[in-house]
C-alpha cells in the first residue's frame, strides 16, 4: 500500500509542490504558497500609512477637509521644510530628546531597581509593591501642580514629570517576569551546585529579560505622552513648546508637523527595542507569524 493511498492529504500537498533550480544545478521542491511571500515586509507596511495620507490629501483637495480644520499634507510639508531650514524643528527634537531620555533614565533606573528588590525576596515585596500599586493608579498629569511647587519652573518637574510615568511599567513587567520564571528551572540550578546570585545572575534575570524589554518599550511611549504634557510646564523650546506656539495662532500645519515629529520618533526608539530584542532574545525561539 502506498502512503497516498494513507493519506490523501499527501497528494494534495505534492500537487502544490513546485520544482525549482539551485545554483549546483539540483532541482529543489518550494512550495507553491511561497510563491505569495515576494513581496518585501517594508513595503506591506507602509501600505496603510501611505493609504492615510492619500485620502487625507484627497479630503483636502476637495474640501471635505477645511483648511481651517486641519491643514493638507502639501501644507504640512511645506511647514515642515520651513522649520527645518531655519533650524527650529532639529533644535526642538534635541531638547524634547534629551528631556525624554533624561526622565527614561532616571525613572527606568528606580523601576528595575525597585522591581528586583521586590522580585526577589518577600520582605522587599511587602514593602515595596503595595505603595507602588497605589502609586501608579494616581494619574501623573494631576501630580504638575505639586511638581511646580517642589521643583519650580525648569527643567526639573518635567524631566520629574516623565520619570513617574516611566518607572511603573518598568516595574510592573521586571517585577513580573521575575515572578514568572519556571519553579522547575529554580531547582535545577540548585542542582547544579548554583548559588543565590549564581541563580539570579544565570536564571532568574535571563528569564525575566522578555518581559523587562517589553516594559522598556511600554516606557518609551509613556516617556513621549508625559514629554507632551510635561512640555507645556512654561516651556522656552522644545516640540512642545512649537504646538503651544502653534496653538496660539490656529497653525494646524504646525501642530500637525510636531505630532508626526512625535510619532516618528517613538517609532526610531521602539525599532531600537526591537534590536535589542533581537540581539538578547536570540537564544529563545519565538512565534513570528504565518
Amino acid at each position: 500500500m502506498s502512503i497516498t493511498q494513507i493519506d490523501p492529504a499527501y497528494t494534495t500537498a505534492m500537487r502544490e509542490v513546485r520544482p525549482t533550480p539551485a545554483a549546483d544545478g539540483q532541482v529543489r521542491l518550494k512550495p507553491a504558497t511561497a510563491r505569495g511571500r515576494q513581496v518585501p515586509r517594508w513595503i506591506r507596511r507602509t501600505i496603510g500609512p501611505v493609504t492615510l495620507v492619500l485620502i487625507w490629501h484627497a479630503a483636502s483637495v476637495t474640501g471635505v477637509l477645511p483648511s481651517e480644520v486641519l491643514a493638507g499634507p502639501a501644507t504640512v510639508l511645506s511647514s515642515a521644510t520651513r522649520l527645518v531650514e531655519s533650524g527650529e524643528l532639529q533644535d526642538a527634537v534635541v531638547v524634547s530628546m534629551r528631556r525624554a531620555m533624561s526622565g527614561l533614565l532616571i525613572g527606568g533606573s528606580i523601576g528595575v531597581a525597585l522591581a528586583v528588590l521586590s522580585g526577589l525576596t518577600r520582605l522587599g515585596e511587602d514593602l515595596i509593591d503595595a505603595p507602588m500599586q497605589m502609586l501608579r493608579t494616581v494619574p501623573n498629569v494631576a501630580l504638575i501642580p505639586l511638581l511646580i511647587i517642589w521643583f519650580g519652573i525648569g527643567e526639573a518637574p518635567k524631566i520629574a514629570l516623565i520619570a513617574l510615568a516611566t518607572a511603573f511599567p518598568l516595574y510592573l513587567n521586571v517585577y513580573a517576569g521575575i515572578r514568572g520564571v519556571d519553579q522547575s528551572l529554580i531547582e535545577a540550578g540548585r542542582t547544579l551546585g548554583l548559588g543565590r546570585v549564581g541563580l539570579v545572575r544565570n536564571v532568574i534575570l535571563p528569564g525575566a529579560l522578555p518581559n523587562a524589554l517589553v516594559g522598556l518599550r511600554y516606557s518609551l511611549g509613556i516617556a513621549w505622552l508625559a514629554l507632551v504634557f510635561g512640555e507645556q510646564i512654561n516651556a522656552t523650546a522644545g516640540v512642545g513648546y512649537l504646538m503651544a506656539n502653534a496653538r496660539e495662532f490656529f497653525q494646524t500645519d504646525v501642530i500637525v508637523v510636531c505630532l508626526v515629529v512625535y510619532a516618528l520618533l517613538g517609532l526610531a526608539v521602539d525599532l531600537v527595542v526591537r534590536s535589542l530584542e533581537r540581539i538578547f532574545l536570540s537564544w529563545r525561539p519565538s512565534f513570528t507569524g504565518t
